[in-house]
C-alpha cells in the first residue's frame, strides 16, 4: 500500500526517543491556527511512496538510530493512512525497528468497527504514540483547530485500553492555550492513564509565519508573540498539578 508522503527527514531529534528517521505524511483535516506545515494539509498532494522504499532509506542510516531511536511517522495526520502504516510498520517490526506515531488523534472514529480492527492491528506494532492535544476545552479547541476534540480524547482512552505507551504534547500559545485552569483540566484528564510516559510542554513560536507568506496564505495568529520560555515551567506545573489530583483521587 503506497502512502502519500510530504517529505522524509533522516535525523530527527524531537520526534520521539533518540535519533529518528521521520516520515511526514501528506493530508490533515485539522486547521490549527499555529500549524507550521500548512503545505501538508492537502489530502491529494505529496509523493506516492512504497513502504519498502522508506525502510530502504531508513537502513541507509540505521547506525545513527541505535541510541534508542527508530522510525516516527508524523504529518499531516498519519492515521488518515492506516493501511499504509500497517504495511510500513509490518516491515519495520520485521527489522526490530522502534515505531512511533505522532498524531493529533483527529482521524479516530470510535463508531467504526472496520477502523477499530485496523487500528488494533496497527497498535500491535506501535511502540509509542505521541498525542498532541491542542486544547482540552471543546469550544476553544474548535476555535483553534476548526475541529472538535471529542474523538481525540476518546483516542487517548483507546491507547490506554490497548496499553500503548503515550507521550502527551501540548503547545502553549499566549492568550490561547496558556490559561492555568485549562492546563489543570488537561492534566486532570490525562492523569487517569497508566500508559502516560511523558509530557512535552512546547512553547509557541512564530517561525511558521514566513511559510504562510511564501504560500500566499493568511496567518491567523499574526501579532501573537512567541511564548516566553521562562514561563513554561509554571505552565507545565499547572498540568502536573492536574495529573497529581486525578491520580490521588484514583488511589482512594
Amino acid at each position: 500500500m503506497q502512502g502519500r508522503i510530504h517529505s522524509l527527514e533522516s535525523f530527527g531529534t524531537v520526534d520521539g526517543p533518540g535519533t529518528r528517521f521521520v516520515v511526514f505524511v501528506q493530508g490533515c483535516p485539522m486547521r490549527c491556527a499555529y500549524c507550521h506545515n500548512p503545505d501538508t494539509w492537502e489530502m491529494n498532494g505529496g509523493t506516492l511512496m512504497e513502504p519498502s522504499y522508506i525502510i530502504e532509506q531508513y537502513e541507509r542510516n540505521s547506525a545513527f538510530y541505535t541510541n534508542g531511536g527508530g522510525l516516527t511517522v508524523t504529518g499531516g495526520e498519519p492515521l488518515m493512512q492506516i493501511d499504509f502504516l500497517i504495511d510500513l510498520f509490518t516491515l519495520a517490526k520485521q527489522r526490530n525497528i522502534h515505531t512511533c506515531i505522532d498524531s493529533s488523534g483527529i482521524a479516530y472514529n470510535p463508531d467504526s468497527t472496520a477502523q477499530r480492527e485496523k487500528l488494533d492491528r496497527l497498535m500491535g506494532m506501535t511502540d509509542l504514540v505521541m498525542l498532541d492535544i491542542k486544547h482540552i476545552d471543546p469550544e476553544k479547541h474548535k476555535e483553534l483547530t476548526q475541529q472538535p476534540n471529542t474523538n481525540i480524547l476518546k483516542f487517548a482512552e483507546y491507547l490506554n485500553e490497548k496499553h500503548v505507551d503515550m507521550w502527551i504534547r501540548h503547545v502553549v500559545v499566549p492568550g490561547i492555550t496558556d490559561d492555568e485552569k485549562y492546563l489543570f483540566d488537561l492534566g486532570y484528564f490525562i492523569g487517569q492513564f497508566s500508559n502516560l510516559k511523558a509530557l512535552d510542554v512546547l512553547p509557541y513560536h512564530t517561525m511558521g509565519e514566513a511559510k504562510y507568506e511564501k504560500l500566499g496564505m493568511k496567518y491567523k495568529l499574526a501579532g501573537v508573540p512567541a511564548m516566553d520560555k521562562t514561563l513554561l515551567l509554571d505552565k507545565k506545573q499547572a498540568i502536573l498539578n492536574g495529573i497529581k489530583k486525578r491520580r490521588a483521587e484514583l488511589e482512594k
